[in-house]
């Protein structure tokens, strides 16, 4: 962590911000305050920051901007909402468009209060926001230990919901990043689809210290076991916890003849994955002009 403590790089986006507060975060770079010293260094790409900086209140047109970039953030991330719009929606909460601040659409970890905000104070928040950092940091690289044999995995009850559908989208951004096509159903999944599929399906769930960071979902369509929607937080991948809940949804599905399951045909990992196990490709559909799904089937032994 000592790297990430001397080295933080943030990325700033303007929400609906009457730019006091971008110009006081641009002071943070000026000679005067001079951030970049403590080697904090301003980055346009989302993959390579670790700290969100974003000032201004949260309307319907940039919410999905702010959440596409938070999505694209690499895990461990911090969140520092700047200025009273970026905490709570200020003078403009109120308004038939403004959802309020930041918070109302992705997770925020610092608030730094002001009108405008004080490049000071700004410092500070990012400072603290260090602190949030390293503790994810800890928390993550406690549970990746834990992995090997300490993570539980058994069914998903309806209270898991909401946890589920945000891991899915984190762990399906990768897909949508392989394909350059953001139409991928399990990103454009609502919270209204996921309860539907919940009432039909078995959802199964891995987790460790109280945190899902892993899912799968399936039912019985006759003599045959669908299974879809593989899940497992970037952090946790080739851990081997995909294969394991594979196996635990085969074993959850019931008795059946065949077991199915689609990938998308450039989603190597993935057609390794279950080879590996068992699957042979049957046939190809195509879904979008860039992606066709690959169906993929396994006899019972």
């Amino acid at each position: 962590m000592t790297a990430f403590k001397k080295s933080p790089w943030v990325i700033h986006y303007d929400a609906s911000s009457c730019n006091g507060c971008d110009i006081e975060v641009l002071a943070c770079l000026m000679p005067k305050f001079d951030v970049e010293r403590f080697g904090i260094i301003n980055t346009g790409n989302p993959k390579h920051a670790d700290i969100f900086l974003v000032t201004g209140s949260v309307n319907v047109q940039n919410a999905p901007v702010v959440r596409n970039i938070y999505a694209q953030m690499p895990e461990p991330k911090v969140v520092v909402a700047i200025g009273i719009c970026g905490t709570s929606g200020g003078i403009f909460r109120e308004c038939y468009n403004v959802l309020g601040g930041i918070d109302t659409v992705i997770p925020v970890d610092v608030y730094v209060p002001g009108c405008a905000a004080r490049p000071e104070a700004i410092i500070d928040g990012v400072v603290r926001a260090l602190d949030v950092l390293e503790e994810k940091r800890r928390f993550m690289n406690s549970s990746a230990d834990s992995v090997g044999g300490g993570f539980m995995i058994n069914r998903a009850n309806q209270k898991d919901i909401p946890e589920i559908l945000a891991l899915q989208k984190i762990a399906y951004r990768s897909e949508a990043e392989l394909y350059g096509d953001d139409s991928v159903p399990a990103l454009g999944q609502t919270m209204e689809q996921i309860t539907a599929d919940f009432d039909r399906m078995i959802f199964i769930k891995a987790v460790v210290n109280g945190k899902i960071i892993g899912s799968i979902r399936g039912f019985r369509d006759g003599d045959t076991a669908r299974i879809s929607r593989v899940a497992v937080h970037p952090y946790f991948q080739r851990k081997g916890l995909a294969t394991r809940l594979i196996k635990q949804i085969e074993q959850e599905v019931g008795d059946v003849r065949i077991y199915e399951a689609f990938t998308g045909h450039q989603s190597l990992r993935n057609l390794h994955l279950y080879e590996k196990m068992g699957y042979r490709q049957i046939r190809t559909e195509p879904f979008t002009p860039t992606v066709n799904w690959v169906y993929l089937q396994k006899e019972r032994t």
